[in-house]
């Protein structure tokens, strides 16, 4: 059975509604191979990444599943992206994702500009109507585009998928979990993958190989 590695949650240290060990408990049972806590972060809590830690320690010397302590950047000024992302990287972030511009939230202009040129952030999540531009800097970058199984920010998907299939950019399906029932089987992430548009032969990578490499170039897996 395919496992299933998901870059996006948010525990209790932002809106989420699960302590990280509920997280990695729920996660576990839905047979995932790795889970990353993102908890909403501006420079007003950004510390919250050190608090994570001490959870994901004690998760990952216990239990058969991978907890990575992460950081999701949100309705900061977009000129203030690479100063965060470096301050959470430094706090102990191992993915750093940015809050992209879904077409549910009034996310401010320039904010996925600013995450695709910052080399030490991971994913754009929700980027909605990201530009060619973008999404080629994206790729030059390393940094993923981010398909999403939330309700509102799943409106661009399809927008996401094409624009990334046309340029060659790195694509994954991410949850943004807040609630117990937001976490999907592996299963339910690839009919998502496959309603957004990929093709049959990219869903495996975007499932599998995308979040894999990522993990691996860090050398978490």
């Amino acid at each position: 059975m395919n496992k299933r590695i998901d870059l996006h949650t948010h525990s209790i240290f932002s809106d989420g509604e699960l302590l990280p060990s509920e997280i990695a408990r729920r996660a576990s049972v839905l047979n995932h191979r790795a889970v990353a806590i993102t908890d909403h972060v501006d420079a007003s809590n950004i510390d919250c990444v050190g608090r994570i830690i001490n959870a994901v320690l004690d998760i990952r010397e216990n239990w058969d599943i991978e907890i990575i302590p992460g950081a999701e950047i949100t309705h900061a000024p977009a000129e203030i992206i690479e100063k965060l992302a470096n301050q959470a990287k430094n706090l102990g972030a191992e993915i750093v994702v940015v809050h992209g511009e879904t077409i549910v939230e009034p996310v401010i202009e320039g904010t996925n500009w600013n995450a695709v040129n910052c080399p030490e952030v991971d994913i754009l999540a929700h980027p909605g109507l990201i530009t060619l531009e973008e999404a080629e800097i994206a790729k030059e970058n390393d940094i993923a585009l981010e398909i999403s199984a939330r309700r509102g920010h799943c409106l661009g998907n399809g927008h996401v998928a094409s624009v990334a299939l046309e340029v060659g950019a790195k694509l994954v399906v991410d949850t943004d979990t807040h609630a117990p029932e937001d976490l999907i089987s592996y299963d339910m992430a690839y009919k998502i993958a496959s309603g957004a548009g990929l093709p049959e032969k990219e869903i495996e990578k975007v499932l599998k190989d995308n979040p894999e490499n990522i993990l691996k170039s860090k050398g978490i897996i």
